[in-house]
Order: structure tokens, then C-alpha cells, then sequence
């Protein structure tokens, strides 16, 4: 019996004797965090009822899709400048096209979206501003038909820019510009339209909602940053040939930059503006919670910038788990006040979240076997241990595939 068999035994053999064996065995895990997803939800609705559980169920939503959609443009970025000059793969780059998976994910978990939409949504006759589709209404089935059309093109789009690790360095050029420029562009059509319908139009009070072209452009960047900080706190440090480019901070510094200018523009534009309905859509958000969260963001962004001069991989991680709590309190506070007349982060709020990480933690191995063009696991390359001969070597290293490495570091 070989190493990697005995060890499953001997998980098998502690999880029958204890239930923390049981729910940490790595084949029991996906279904235990399913279980749990549903307990959380379930408990949320206990606690606050349909009315109030829809709302953070969305904004706890778009903080999933913001994971594989913001990453996906910035893996077509980085893919574009490797193929110009192929460099050593790096982990964050793996660990991003690892998060492409939960596009599916996210599609299957967007499902209750439409059923309540009249708990979401304004009705189709009602008076006031309305998102770039409202001609469609926001009747389930047309909604639902929106969601499908979105999700086609954004899951065609990470099947095309997803490659597994280990590819030869010879291909890294394959995706041209053409269809670097195609992909890009369709993410930013498909993003804004998905943001202004699903997210800027949410509200039963159309007094208090309003609809800015460039609220999409701020939500991109919302969802492009939350996914690269969210890359960073994953994957680990580069080594060996990687490791020249190890400063991950400026590029996240540089979003968001991009995502506070934006918020900055829009305010400047429309929240100070003789604009009844963007004053009312700002006044809600304008509490002592949104007042702190404006100050922490202007805080990390600050930070963030002067970091920069001395990058390190500590202060790396702490801008990227500062950007991840900031931007998933942003994505309720587009959301909740809608609802509730104030923006403040509630226990529904905090139990939607965890269910809705707990689902997507069960459904994505079944999402990687349905889907295998998907499947990326993060190689981390360099950290590959020779197939022989090398001390503390396990089976589940030979079974690993090897990163190819660069023709210049050969």
C-alpha cells in the first residue's frame, strides 16, 4: 500500500471515530461545507425572514461572481504581456485562472435571483430610472433569460483565457490581440450591463435608485481588485525563476487607484449634482457606517500607494486582506440600504455570506468534473519537488504535472 493510500485510510479510519475527522477528511469536505452553506441560509431566513434574506443573499452573490469576473480580465492582461516576453509562471497567475471555476458556480447559485425578483426589483410600470434593459421588465422569466445570456458569454469567455499550468512556453503567444482586445471588450460590455440590470436597477422604491453609465465601469473595478487581493492572500510566494517578478502590491495599488478614482468621478458627477434621485440613492449610503467605510477605503488606498515604494510580501498580504474586507462591505453597501434606509452589516448579512461560501465550496468539484476546460489547480510553479531522488518526496508530487520551464532558464 503506498503512502498517499494509507494516509486515506487512516482519514477514513479518524473519521469514523470523531466528527472533526469526519468533516476535515478532503473527500467529505465539499459536501460538509454544502451542508453547511444550507445552514447558514436556512438560519438567516429563521432570523430575518424572506424580505430581508433576498437582498443580502444578492449582495452576497455579487461578492462570489466578483471573484472568477474580476479575475478574468486580469488574467487576459497578464497573459498579453507574458506573450510578448514569456516569463516563468508565477503562482498568482495560476491562482487566478484557479478562480475561473466558480463562473459556472456562481451561474448555478444565481438561480433564486429571478424567482425574487418582485422582492428586488421594481414592476415594469412603475415611474423612475431604470437600468439599461428595463425595456425587458423585471419579470422572472425575462430575468432569468438576461442571467443565461450573461453567464454564456462570461463562462465562454474563461473557457478561451483559462490554460492549466505546465503548457509549453512556446504557446504562451497563442492568445493574440485580437482576441485579447475581443475578450476584453465583450467582459467590459457583458459587466456593465450585468451591473446596471442586477445590481444599480435593485430597489422596490424607484425614488431611491437611479442609473449612471459609469456605475458599470465602477463595479469592474470593484470586482478586478477584490479578485487580485483575494489572489494574493491564496497563493504563495513565487520561487527559483518566478521570483523576479514577486511585487504583486503594485498592480493592486494600481486598481485600486483605478476603482477610488471612479468612485471619486461618480460622486462629483451625480451625488452632488441637483439630482433628486442620485441625492436619494447617496443619502441612504451616507450614514455613520458609510461615512467609516468611505474613510477606511480612502485609508487602504493611501496605503496601498505609499507601500509601494518599499514592496514586501508582508505588507503585500496586509493591503490585499484590507482591499478583500472593504470591497465585500462595498458590494452590500450598493445593495442592503435599498432595503433597510441605512447601510450597516448585520448578522442576515454576515450568514448569507458564509452560506454562500459554503455552496460554492461544495458545488466546485463538481463544477471541475462537468467542466473540464475549467479544471485549473493551481500549480504554483517552482515549488516542485524532482520526480526521484529528492528528500520528502510523497505520491502526490509524482502525480503532479510539472511546469515546463522557460526556455532562457534552461
Amino acid at each position: 500500500m503506498s503512502a498517499e493510500e494509507k494516509g486515506g485510510a487512516a482519514r477514513k479510519a479518524a473519521g469514523a471515530k470523531s466528527a472533526s475527522g469526519y468533516f476535515l477528511d478532503p473527500d467529505r469536505r465539499p459536501a460538509a461545507a454544502f451542508a453547511v452553506g444550507i445552514g447558514c441560509l436556512l438560519l438567516a431566513l429563521h432570523h430575518a425572514g424572506l424580505s430581508r434574506l433576498t437582498p443580502a443573499y444578492l449582495a452576497a452573490w455579487t461578492c462570489l461572481l466578483a471573484l472568477p469576473a474580476g479575475a478574468l480580465p486580469v488574467v487576459i492582461m497578464i497573459e498579453r504581456a507574458d506573450a510578448w516576453r514569456p516569463q516563468p509562471e508565477t503562482a498568482l497567475l495560476e491562482t487566478l485562472r484557479g478562480l475561473l471555476v466558480l463562473m459556472p458556480v456562481a451561474a448555478l447559485l444565481a438561480l433564486p435571483i429571478p424567482l425574487a425578483a418582485p422582492l428586488l426589483y421594481a414592476g415594469p410600470g412603475s415611474a423612475g430610472p431604470d437600468g439599461p434593459l428595463a425595456l425587458f421588465g423585471a419579470a422572472p422569466p425575462f430575468l432569468a433569460l438576461r442571467l443565461g445570456l450573461y453567464f454564456a458569454l462570461w463562462t465562454g469567455l474563461a473557457l478561451l483565457f483559462a490554460r492549466r499550468g505546465g503548457e509549453p512556453w512556446a504557446k504562451a503567444g497563442r492568445i493574440d490581440d485580437g482576441r485579447a482586445v475581443l475578450g476584453l471588450g465583450l467582459h467590459t460590455v457583458v459587466g456593465t450591463l450585468a451591473a446596471g440590470d442586477l445590481v444599480m436597477s435593485v430597489g422596490t422604491n424607484p425614488a431611491l435608485r437611479f442609473h449612471a453609465s459609469a456605475f458599470g465601469l465602477l463595479v469592474l473595478a470593484a470586482w478586478s481588485s477584490l479578485a487580485l487581493a483575494a489572489a494574493i492572500l491564496v497563493a504563495p510566494p513565487d520561487v527559483g525563476p518566478a521570483r523576479r517578478r514577486h511585487d504583486r502590491l503594485t498592480p493592486l495599488a494600481v486598481l485600486l487607484l483605478v476603482w477610488a478614482g471612479l468612485h471619486l468621478v461618480q460622486f462629483l458627477m451625480l451625488g452632488a449634482a441637483a439630482d433628486p434621485e442620485a441625492a436619494a440613492w447617496y443619502r441612504l449610503r451616507s450614514g455613520s457606517a458609510g461615512r467609516a467605510l468611505a474613510l477606511s477605503a480612502a485609508a487602504v488606498v493611501a496605503l496601498a500607494a505609499v507601500l509601494t515604494l518599499r514592496p514586501g510580501e508582508n505588507r503585500t498580504r496586509l493591503v490585499a486582506a484590507f482591499a478583500v474586507a472593504i470591497h465585500l462591505a462595498e458590494l452590500f453597501w450598493f445593495v442592503t440600504p435599498a432595503f433597510r434606509g441605512s447601510f450597516r452589516i448585520g448578522l442576515t448579512d454576515v450568514l448569507a455570506l458564509a452560506g454562500l461560501v459554503g455552496l460554492a465550496m461544495g458545488l466546485a468539484p463538481v463544477v471541475r468534473r462537468l467542466v473540464p476546460g475549467l479544471a485549473v489547480t493551481p500549480a504554483w510553479p517552482g515549488r516542485e519537488r524532482a520526480r526521484s531522488g529528492a528528500p520528502g518526496l510523497v505520491a502526490g508530487d509524482r502525480a503532479r504535472k510539472p511546469v515546463v520551464r522557460p526556455p532562457e532558464a534552461s
